[in-house]
This record gives structure tokens, sequence and C-alpha cells, in this order.
């Protein structure tokens, strides 16, 4: 998700905002979806993205391209 305004910004454990992670994502400083693997993620995302009539091919290849290039989700941080 774009964080574009500070509305899109999650919080961190003493209530300031994240710059790394928006507010769906990340709440008291803690990952709402902790513990869930990148595949996981792609699917629960293409998911979201069918809701949005974004069709599954569409929204696999961008979930694909993009989490692994996220703070969270670089292959550096052993995940």
């Amino acid at each position: 998700m774009p964080l574009r305004s500070a509305n899109d910004l999650g919080a961190n454990a003493d209530g300031s905002k994240s710059k790394d992670y928006c507010h769906f994502c990340f709440q008291a400083g803690k990952f709402t979806d902790e513990g869930i693997t990148m595949e996981q993620k792609i699917v629960k995302m293409i998911a979201q993205a069918r809701e949005m009539n974004i069709p599954e091919k569409n929204a696999r290849e961008m979930a694909e391209q993009i989490l692994p290039t996220l703070k969270r989700w670089r292959r550096s941080n052993g995940k």
C-alpha cells in the first residue's frame, strides 16, 4: 500500500507513526499477521485483489514483484 499520508501509516509500540508500514499491516508495533509466510501473504493479497475485481493473474504478478522488495519481506532479512 502506498504511504501517501499520515493516515496510511501504521503505529509503532510507542504510538508514533511507522514510516515503513501501513496501518493495515502494522499496529502497536506488531504486524497484524505476524508469522505469515510470504507465499501466504501473496495468497491473502490475491483474495483481497479479487474482491476489488482485479484478475487473479494480475494480482499474483503484482504481489510476486512487489512483496520481495518491501522491507519486511526482503530476502536479506532471512525470510
